[in-house]
């Protein structure tokens, strides 16, 4: 069974075309007051990931607020994420997050301790064989 999220409560947001070719699956922004910095709301459907990337000189935060989903560090124990998870990835550390298989995923995320020079740098796709192998 499939689990839903209510997206009268986050919003889904519009589809992510900008960065869909960093995705395998789709996913959905809505930028909640990005404009003066605050977060933004990326929604997932299910088996949707990102690619392993690494964010440099800057720490990414992430906050389940809906659905579950799943961040993975390398090198490190697959993180199950469910809503009140928080999540702050170091900078330089290579990662992904994205849906469980059977469920819907939203996180909001922002950037924190950004430092001059500070940019995204994206990896190889987390192909279904590495990605299966979670529970």
């Amino acid at each position: 069974m499939q689990e839903k999220v209510d997206f009268n409560v986050w919003p889904k947001g519009e589809l992510n075309t900008a960065y869909a070719k960093y995705f395998i699956g789709n996913s959905y922004l809505a930028p909640l007051d990005a404009q003066n910095g605050g977060p933004v709301n990326v929604t997932f459907e299910p088996r949707c990931r990102n690619n392993w990337h690494i964010h440099h000189k800057s720490v990414q935060v992430l906050i389940c607020v809906a659905g579950r989903g799943w961040y993975v560090e390398e090198g490190k124990e697959p993180l199950e994420m469910r809503p009140g998870t928080v999540v702050a990835i170091p900078a330089e550390a290579k990662h992904w997050h994205g849906a469980a298989k059977d469920s819907w995923f939203q996180h909001l995320t922002y950037m924190a301790k950004v430092e001059e020079g500070a940019s995204n740098e994206w990896l190889e796709p987390v192909l279904d064989e590495e990605y299966d192998k979670l529970p």
